[in-house]
């Protein structure tokens, strides 16, 4: 299963790098716009690469936090990061009482954990090292590189969506798009690629969370832990926003957004009674395969 992810999200990272090409190539009209797309594109991952992480903590306005005023978080942080196989990742605080969490750093080596003082009083330490758990998963399969990555990318298409709109509302950019311009195509091109984008992302994004869940479930050996822990955050988190920078909130443990009309289509998570669904079935497999198992 976590091969097929990877996969998918292999590919999903290409129709974005790809889209960027193709917008590349209509903005300027020859070939020269096919280079600069696939310039444009490695320039946007490898600045995501470097710097997502400190944008993503400055975003929710994380303080970092010494061993000295959490013990019991840094305990429970590294006797996961012990069982991830991962070392032990820089400890934040958010400031507020939106109960949510999020990994971020572009491999396990620079990786920070950030949790909110509202999670840290709502969910129990078994519940709490649930969340940790799949925080961790996401920094071990390096998701939070990917979703870097793919939000950067994404930012990019709609941003050069936007001068397509503007260069087809003000004139053509060079003789080549003059001459061999496509109303039809340059209009679908203006409307769909951001909108392909976005999609594009929230698939990645979507199918990152199902791993991590199972990784938690593996790290703790309980899957009901994650199970409470979900359910109590459905229920608040939605009732006291979490402000920050929306492009981050894949990063997050649950989408804090509205969950009405069709902005469940834009969801950065896939729903939550899925995703408890799933952990229980993984919770009954592993209780029959314990009940199989002969006894000494």
């Amino acid at each position: 299963m976590v091969g097929v992810n990877q996969l998918k999200t292999t590919a999903l990272l290409g129709l974005l790098s790809g889209l960027i090409v193709l917008v590349g190539y209509y903005l300027i009209g020859n070939e020269q716009g096919l280079i600069m797309g696939l310039i444009f594109a490695a320039f946007t991952s490898v600045s995501s690469w470097y710097f997502s992480d400190r944008a993503a903590l400055a975003a929710y306005q994380a303080q970092p936090i010494a061993r000295e005023q959490a013990p019991e978080l840094y305990d429970l942080i590294g006797t996961l990061s012990d069982r991830a196989g991962i070392p032990m990742p820089k400890v934040f605080i958010v400031p507020t009482q939106s109960p949510n969490a999020f990994a971020t750093g572009r491999d396990p080596d620079h990786a920070a954990i950030a949790v909110t003082q509202g999670i840290l009083e709502l969910l129990s330490p078994e519940e709490l090292a649930g969340v940790l758990a799949h925080e961790l998963t996401h920094v071990k399969n390096r998701d939070t590189l990917t979703q870097a990555v793919a939000g950067t990318l994404a930012g990019a298409i709609t941003f050069l969506g936007r001068i397509l709109t503007f260069g087809a509302l003000y004139g053509p950019v060079t003789y080549d798009n003059r001459r061999n311009s496509n109303p039809i195509g340059l209009l679908a091109l203006i409307i769909l690629a951001p909108l392909s984008a976005v999609l594009i992302q929230l698939a990645i994004s979507r199918t990152r969370e199902y791993a991590a869940d199972q990784g938690s479930a593996e790290i703790t050996g309980n899957p009901l832990a994650l199970v409470n822990a979900l359910r109590k955050l459905e229920q608040v988190a939605h009732q006291i926003p979490m402000n920050g920078n929306p492009a981050f909130s894949p990063l997050l443990i649950i989408n804090p957004l509205s969950r009405e009309g069709l902005q469940t289509l834009f969801l950065t998570h896939p729903p939550t009674e899925e995703r408890i669904r799933r952990l229980l079935e993984l919770s009954q497999q592993r209780e029959l395969a314990s009940a199989a198992m002969p006894s000494t």
